[in-house]
């Protein structure tokens, strides 16, 4: 019974955890600029980011070791500290962090997330075109007034890709199943939790993308600010459906920054060779404490010199695409070794498609900063 009340709380803990700022953001919009031909991508980067979590979720439980110590181990110090400062690069609640567990953090931001299933309820109430909706499921291109409207279509399919596959969240994760506890009987635990949380966490994601081009586009109306997308759980429900709405987002969002500080910290700790752990008392890990605290003062100072935090939000996500080699390449290294994870290691199947996203994510990494500057940051 214990066992299947922490895979039910994981599951609904990756689904409210879903989805972040950037890919609000960049879902509302897609919806509103392509309507429904980008739901493939939606699909792309939801299998992908559970082929590389079920991965870094299953080398935690089996060798009881974060993926930065593997990285360290193997790669040696220079690339394994390119790679932590990649990671880094996109660490941009204080007092959540102090006083709550891993658990309760885990849970709290994550539970109350699911607030945001009002925006699920909203966009079936709007009626969209199932017809419609079902053609974008297959790639293909839309169609559009002019040439440079095919650039602005590429650079959001990177966006959302990288939107959905951000590297903190296979870090979070493959940490979080440390400080859990995890061994190698909750393999199983780790793949229900993967394939079922986060596919039911996306359809919040599609649900974006269908209140974009249900509502916001029919009106003509470009959401520049993430609050802006509560005007159509209000539009269909009122007063309660804006209330649900802010405080999803309010807790998304809280979350998404909780976890960033925490990854960031994990990521130091864990190549320097310190103690971490939001198990350990400030006492045992100093550093990893300090460490995590000065993120949120770093991500403070930004916000004070006026520049617009949404802006930095979606240039950090095109430029994560650019890392995101550097970040699921050592995950699937490590995966697939036999020395290191013994009869865990990959199968046919987490290998072939391994190696097919790795391939996709590099392709997307070549083309983000070209299609970033040529769509002059997504402004057409």
């Amino acid at each position: 019974m214990k066992s299947f009340l922490e895979i039910f709380l994981g599951i609904l803990t990756a689904m409210g955890g879903f989805v972040e700022i950037g890919e609000l953001v960049f879902s509302v919009n897609a919806g509103v600029k392509f309507r429904y031909s980008l739901l493939w991508v939606e699909v792309l980067g939801t299998i992908g980011i559970i082929v590389f979590s079920e991965m870094s979720g299953r080398i935690s439980a089996v060798t009881q070791q974060p993926v930065f110590s593997y990285i360290r181990e193997r790669a040696g110090y220079g690339a394994g500290l390119l790679t932590l400062l990649a990671a880094l690069v996109l660490i941009g609640l204080l007092a959540a962090v102090w006083f709550l567990s891993f658990q309760a953090i885990e849970r709290i931001f994550g539970l109350l997330g699911l607030f945001l299933l009002i925006f699920v309820i909203a966009a079936l109430n709007l009626g969209p075109s199932w017809g419609e909706a079902a053609s974008g499921l297959i790639p293909s291109l839309p169609r559009v007034e002019t040439t440079s409207d095919y650039w602005l279509y590429g650079y959001f399919v990177v966006a959302l890709m990288s939107s959905i596959m951000l590297p903190y969240e296979v870090y979070f994760y493959a940490s979080g199943a440390i400080e859990d506890g995890w061994n190698a009987t909750m393999i199983n635990a780790n793949r229900m939790i993967i394939l079922v949380g986060f596919p039911l966490g996306s359809l919040l994601s599609v649900a974006l993308m269908f209140v974009g081009a249900s509502y916001f586009q029919p009106q003509m109306i470009e959401p520049q600010l993430p609050g802006t997308a509560a005007l159509a759980a209000a539009a269909v429900f009122g007063k309660w459906g804006l209330i649900c709405a802010i405080a999803g987002m309010f807790f998304a969002f809280g979350g998404a920054a909780i976890e960033n500080a925490l990854t960031g910290a994990y990521n130091l700790s864990q190549f320097l060779g310190w103690n971490w752990g939001k198990y350990r008392t400030p006492k045992d890990a100093p550093r990893f404490h300090v460490t995590w605290m000065l993120m949120f003062v770093v991500a403070a100072l930004i916000v004070m010199t006026g520049v617009d935090p949404v802006e930095v939000v979606e240039y950090s996500i095109i430029f994560a695409v650019v890392i995101l080699p550097l970040t699921y390449l050592p995950i699937l290294l490590a995966a697939a070794d036999e020395d290191y994870m013994g009869t865990f290691k990959n199968g046919w199947l987490a290998k072939t498609l391994g190696w097919l996203y790795f391939a996709t994510i590099c392709i997307a990494a070549l083309a983000a900063i070209p299609l970033l500057i040529i769509t002059h940051g997504g402004k057409g």
